[in-house]
């Protein structure tokens, strides 16, 4: 949403007022001012500084979670709904996020809703956190829900943090690995060549092999770069596409070891977000609704339609879950038992925290498996050529033994 600069007269005490405003257009924003009793002489749009870069462009959901936990102690002890947004606002460092719940702020001044304020900022305050606000203010408890939310947002941060875990170790490792052996095959090697070329000797097959890679890399390495720099554009183009999504998320699913890891932070991940959702007053097609477009994963968001589409037709959600294949017999018998005896929101919080244990558990024997196994392989590979650079002159020595 762009930025406005403007000035005016306040119409009662005739005193100029000036200030920035968010604003979909010049002239919704000189419908707001009128509205607040300010005739607008000018508005302009603000145009943006480019600096070149900067540093913090986006609101991370830990910062999410820390501005819900504290908006909801601040309204449960009691304190006005614009001063808590201007109070936290005020302390904020994310000038990204200071500037929007100032906005917020002033939109809820001017009689908009709490949750209508935040739908105008979409990057900030996706759909299932405004759906979530809407219920509060309509069920008159906010800082009931903001508790909620906090909560919920917690989890899912702490779900994205064993998801990063099980995969940053080993791209880590294999990446400094990669490099390290690149730098060897491409000034190292060379000068072991250069050396046994002037032995006039057969070389072992291991050593041909390590001097044969040496000199493609020495060759080709630019063209191996620009390809991989290449590849990775093409797959992050390629996974915007519907058909990309289903492909790799389909792929991701079927991968040995952290395939069953995404499997579980996915279920983890729906339960605790329909569950957050019905206990909080959201029917639940919206929440399904709502639910697949969070999912983070294209195979899920269709399983969840599916099931969207079932309660539609009167049928239940366990039937379509069974048939998905995506979802563990334990999950579906449990979401099966909630529906017959009512108590669906309370089963969907059980299964999330079971699978949230199983995630933690399964993330730190993956980490526990992985050390030992990056070792043994950094062992083989960089021992391998250390091995196949020394045979030749164990080879040279036995001919000079022999003659």
């Amino acid at each position: 949403m762009p930025v406005y600069t403007f000035r005016g007269r306040n119409v009662r005490t005739n005193e100029n007022i000036s200030g920035e405003r968010f604003s979909n257009s010049q002239q919704a924003l000189a419908a707001v001012l009128r509205r607040e009793q300010i005739a607008p002489l000018t508005i302009h749009e603000k145009k943006e500084q480019n600096l070149g870069f900067s540093l913090r462009k986006k609101v991370s959901q830990q910062e999410i979670a820390i501005f819900t936990r504290q908006f909801s102690v601040m309204l449960d002890a009691g304190l006005p709904l614009v001063q808590c947004l201007d109070a936290i606002a005020q302390q904020h460092q994310n000038p990204v996020f200071k500037r929007t719940l100032e906005q917020v702020r002033t939109d809820v001044e001017s009689g908009s809703t709490l949750s209508e304020a935040m739908a105008r900022h979409p990057k900030v305050f996706d759909a299932l956190f405004t759906n979530m606000i809407a219920a509060g203010e309509t069920g008159g408890i906010l800082d009931t829900i903001l508790q909620r939310l906090a909560v919920f947002i917690e989890k899912i941060v702490k779900l994205k943090k064993a998801l990063r875990s099980a995969l940053i170790y080993p791209v880590v490792v294999v990446t400094i690995a990669v490099g390290v052996i690149t730098i060897i095959l491409w000034k190292v090697i060379p000068v072991f060549r250069t050396l046994f070329e002037g032995f006039n000797v057969e070389l072992p097959l291991l050593t041909r092999m390590v001097i044969g890679m040496s000199n493609f890399v020495s060759s080709y390495f630019l063209f191996v770069l620009a390809f991989l720099v290449g590849a990775g554009f093409f797959l992050r183009n390629y996974y915007r596409t519907d058909k990309g999504r289903h492909n790799i998320d389909g792929l991701l699913l079927r991968l040995p070891v952290l395939g069953d890891v995404f499997r579980k932070i996915g279920v983890a991940r729906f339960t605790r977000t329909l569950s957050t959702l019905i206990t909080s007053g959201v029917p639940i097609l919206e929440g399904l609704d709502i639910t697949a477009k969070t999912s983070g994963n294209a195979i899920l968001e269709d399983v969840i339609y599916k099931l969207r589409h079932s309660i539609e037709e009167g049928k239940t959600i366990a039937e379509p879950m069974r048939q998905s294949e995506y979802f563990p017999a334990m999950v579906t018998q449990m979401i099966s038992i909630g529906e017959s005896t009512g108590e669906l929101d309370s089963m969907l919080v059980k299964v999330s925290d079971y699978y949230e244990e199983e995630v933690d558990t399964t993330v730190a024997d993956l980490m526990t498996l992985m050390e030992p196994l990056m070792m043994v392989f950094l062992g083989v590979v960089v021992g391998g050529i250390v091995i196949a650079m020394y045979l030749p002159m164990f080879k040279l020595i036995q001919v000079l033994s022999g003659g």
